[in-house]
């Protein structure tokens, strides 16, 4: 959770994507959903039906085709590591449209504010002075690698990311990391990325056991 001026002051309740379980918590309140992924735009669509709902991004959210899904994610992750042609997934844009963030569309809820520069006790304050009151904050900022329980096998870890071959760590071989990022894998951090990255991984294990 950004550490936005304001926060420690805000009366109403902040939570982070992570603590989110269902949009019937917010039934009839007002709710700010801030960030410009999946997450948020997913959290925003539930929410919107239940709640008086506001989005807010630091830049114009980015939304992919309709007919983007995870396969094509994938193969496209696939090809930029290996070299290919065209770029990377970022250049499709930030948020895929699964049903639901299609059905806001039509709604007429995907329309992104600008980030706010504050929190007050009752809401949200903008940099030209114009405030919102909301009974909660939903935070859709992001995740980081938690790896401090591994510390004491991991000497080369840095910033939440470890050094590996494929998805075994060079410090420690008897240790695999899996579905962490593009680090231990292409598009690994998707469904269909960390499921082939997982059967490959198998595959490496089986084959050192029998040679050991």
């Amino acid at each position: 959770m950004p550490d936005v001026p304001g926060r420690e002051a805000f009366a109403g309740r902040q939570l982070h994507t992570v603590d989110y379980t269902s949009p019937q918590d917010f039934r009839g309140q007002r709710v700010v959903v801030v960030g410009g992924g999946n997450s948020a735009a997913q959290i925003l669509a539930e929410v919107s039906r239940v709640a008086e709902a506001t989005w807010v991004t630091m830049r114009p959210p980015r939304f992919m085709p309709d007919d983007v899904d995870g396969r094509v994610l994938f193969g496209v992750a696939t090809r930029a590591a290996g070299g290919g042609a065209g770029g990377g997934v970022s250049d499709l844009g930030d948020i895929v449209m699964v049903p639901t963030v299609r059905d806001a569309r039509e709604r007429g809820v995907l329309h992104a504010r600008p980030m706010f520069v504050r929190l007050t006790a009752h809401g949200v304050r903008w940099a030209d002075g114009a405030e919102q009151s909301c009974d909660a904050v939903i935070w859709c900022t992001g995740f980081r690698p938690n790896l401090t329980h591994l510390a004491p096998l991991l000497p080369g870890g840095r910033h939440g990311e470890v050094e590996t071959e494929g998805t075994r760590s060079v410090d420690e071989s008897r240790l695999y990391l899996l579905g962490y990022g593009d680090w231990t894998g292409p598009a690994s951090a998707t469904l269909v990325g960390a499921g082939r990255t997982a059967k490959a991984t198998v595959a490496d294990i089986a084959t050192r056991i029998r040679e050991s």
